[in-house]
């Protein structure tokens, strides 16, 4: 199995040597199968199991019955624990294939409950022919519809069931592209948001289906609306509240934070608490940076044993919930990393005074190469790498690690059971 779901199998040796890799979704480590060619490319083709001719031990039927069309989920075909072991293995080769280093001892996996685990959810939504609403179907931008997500909280589900429910009673609201759900730690309020295809001319019709929503599900409490980003746009989106609260209250094990509607937070409602126990356990900082800090999941905490704490956030949004959230030792800056780092602000924070730690948290796209010699150029005495994807994760342990870093352990949270999605968190210090 290789980071994205699918199997790797090759075609028969030719004159050039071994033949070439072809990906196959949706099989498992040494099964047998019939398949045929979907896509070949010079590199490396693409196929399509017909049937399962040897079938894995650990092979299981999947637990949705939409598995396979839908595009959100990869390995529901195999039980929890195997899901766990795919992954492991995964990160573990792509550190060593990728950054040269090999993790001593094991990578601590942190398993989730394997369903019902998301409190962020957000479902495409199609007002014509008919009214619809479910995920895209895997691999295209065609719509599944979908009536219940297995993966989802038990209140998310009840919006969506509310969204078939209420959309059929609507008329004019075909400026909706999608609509997202995010709820709290106990899963009893939630915000909902209309993600509109362009600045819509329908704000009565989005204030009446909000309307409808609300009296569906009273648990929502408030709905705001904003213009869908286009490729290639920054991320300041036009965001306007339709009805009711714009903020959720987060309650956590060590923390309570506020959470805007458009503000990150983390997905898996069970996870949320080891993340942050792993981040900041034992990191007694008296000088932190929290870059990518989103509302100040780790900071927060952080800031409890710390003297002073920067938190760096581009998105407006996220700051202004960031600043609410951190205490009085705390700062907020909005700013990108690479102009915050490039600005030279660093030095003006700290006075001068060498950094304890440094807490990253990117996008999938992670760092760069750039932005991760800034940071070993930090010269902190503790970075925490918390990565949601192991090959850019690797990549820029680079030049961590050649710069005198070593890693000190590695954490897999499966933040994302069902799916390929792999989130860590790596411990370094200086050699």
């Amino acid at each position: 199995m290789i980071y994205g779901g699918d199997g790797l199998a090759r075609l028969p040796a030719d004159e050039h040597g071994r033949g070439k890799a072809v990906f196959v979704p949706f099989v498992l480590p040494g099964e047998e199968i019939d398949a045929v060619l979907t896509e070949t490319k010079s590199g490396f083709s693409r196929a399509r199991a017909e049937s399962i001719v040897r079938a894995a031990p650990e092979r299981t039927e999947p637990g949705c019955p939409h598995f396979s069309q839908c595009g959100g989920c990869h390995y529901q075909h195999t039980h929890y624990e195997h899901q766990l072991s795919i992954k492991a293995g995964i990160l573990r080769e792509t550190l060593l294939r990728t950054a040269r280093t090999e993790v001593s001892g094991d990578v601590i996996v942190h398993p989730s409950p394997p369903w019902a685990y998301r409190n962020r959810s957000r479902f495409q939504v199609r007002a014509a022919p008919d009214f619809a609403a479910g995920y895209f179907r895997t691999a295209s931008h065609d719509l599944l519809p979908v009536r219940e997500c297995p993966i989802s909280s038990p209140l998310v589900n009840r919006g969506l069931a509310a969204i078939w429910e209420t959309g059929f009673r609507q008329q004019n609201v075909g400026d909706v592209a999608e609509v997202e759900f995010f709820a709290d730690a106990d899963d009893a309020r939630m915000l909902a948001e209309f993600v509109c295809r362009e600045d819509t001319k329908n704000a009565d019709a989005l204030g009446r289906w909000a309307a409808d929503l609300q009296a569906a599900i009273p648990e929502i409490a408030g709905i705001s609306a904003s213009v869908q980003l286009k490729r290639g746009q920054s991320m300041s989106e036009r965001r306007w509240a339709i009805a009711g609260a714009q903020h959720l209250v987060y309650q956590t094990k060590r923390a309570k934070y506020r959470v805007g509607a458009g503000a990150f937070f983390q997905t898996n409602r069970h996870l949320i608490d080891p993340l942050v126990d792993i981040v900041c356990g034992g990191e007694r900082a008296q000088r932190v940076l929290d870059l990518y800090a989103g509302v100040g999941l780790f900071s927060t905490v952080l800031a409890g044993d710390a003297h002073h704490v920067v938190s760096v956030e581009s998105s407006q949004t996220s700051t202004d919930d960031l600043a609410y959230n951190l205490p009085p030792n705390g700062k907020a800056v909005c700013a990108t990393t690479e102009k915050y780092l490039s600005a030279d602000r660093l030095k003006a924070e700290f006075r001068q005074k060498s950094l304890d730690l440094v807490v990253v948290d990117p996008p999938r796209s992670g760092l760069g190469d750039r932005m991760a010699k800034s940071l070993a150029a930090l010269g902190s005495d503790r970075v925490v790498y918390v990565s949601c994807d192991p090959a850019t994760l690797a990549r820029d342990l680079v030049p961590l690690l050649a710069s005198g870093y070593r890693v000190e352990k590695v954490h897999l949270l499966d933040m994302f059971p069902q799916t390929y999605h792999i989130e860590s968190v790596v411990k370094l210090s200086r050699s």
